[in-house]
């Protein structure tokens, strides 16, 4: 008996893997790109998220931005100055390596690296697992608002009781006090005077602590484009800008 066509599944989040058509495509589009601007920036990207990359690709509508394999951006741009494919261009591929980026553009450095750094502070979500938290956030005792003590009490709301449960299922020790969420003193995870950490600055965070910062409506990340380095045509040279902001990040494997 023939499958019933009804009975077929779809996987929704299947997607197609980048295919080596897909990889010269961007290879010969970067080559392009060289010849037709003034300057090549290598950035980097602090909690990156493709909703505001969206947002700096219209802004740079003039310009070219790629994301890619940082070892097939280098053979691009060429790795000595044998293979470089514009004069002196090669030195940027130094820089290559992390979470990083190429973006071409004929506006100067000093129209666009104000303008990349202006979006510091801009844009902020929710930190996931892994990230670094910049600060600390700790949930005084008593009654628990919304915000979990980040604005004063009279400009807040108690926290709805049904994350009640919730709460006690990620580790807070809170229980139900005339229909009020309260964080007891003397509860095991609740200091005395302190109140309940739910994390400290450095610490990387788990599931566990970002799920709590998304309940009290807590962004602890902040997405932040930093130019680590250019290459001019007209001077033929690179200048780096902020080397440091590939600090901490992998080298990415073949490809």
């Amino acid at each position: 008996m023939p499958k019933s066509k009804r009975s077929k599944v779809v996987h929704l989040t299947q997607v197609n893997k980048k295919t080596r058509e897909h990889k010269e495509r961007l290879f010969e589009n970067i080559r392009e790109c060289v010849p037709q601007y003034q300057h090549c920036f290598v950035f980097a990207v602090d909690n990156m998220r493709n909703t505001y990359l969206k947002d700096v690709r219209q802004e740079l509508s003039d310009s070219r931005l790629f994301f890619g394999k940082t070892k097939l951006m280098a053979r691009a741009l060429g790795h000595g100055p044998e293979d470089s494919y514009a004069d002196n261009i090669y030195k940027l591929t130094p820089y290559l390596r992390g979470t990083v980026g190429l973006l071409f553009s004929n506006r100067s450095p000093t129209q666009l690296l104000p303008y990349l750094e202006s979006l510091a502070g801009e844009k902020v979500d929710f930190a996931r697992a892994g990230a670094v938290a910049p600060r600390d956030f700790v949930i005084p005792p008593g009654t628990v608002y919304a915000t979990g003590g980040e604005v004063p009490a009279e400009h807040d709301v108690p926290l709805g009781h049904t994350l009640e449960p919730e709460l006690r299922r990620l580790g807070m020790p809170v229980r139900m006090v005339k229909g009020r969420v309260v964080l007891e003193e003397g509860l095991e995870g609740a200091g005395k005077d302190e109140g309940y950490v739910v994390c400290r600055q450095g610490d990387v965070l788990d599931s566990r602590q970002t799920r709590l910062l998304k309940l009290f409506s807590v962004c602890l990340s902040e997405f932040k484009i930093k130019v680590v380095a250019y290459w001019s045509a007209a001077t033929s040279e690179v200048t780096p800008v902020d080397p440091e902001a590939m600090d901490g990040v992998e080298d990415e494997g073949s490809d």
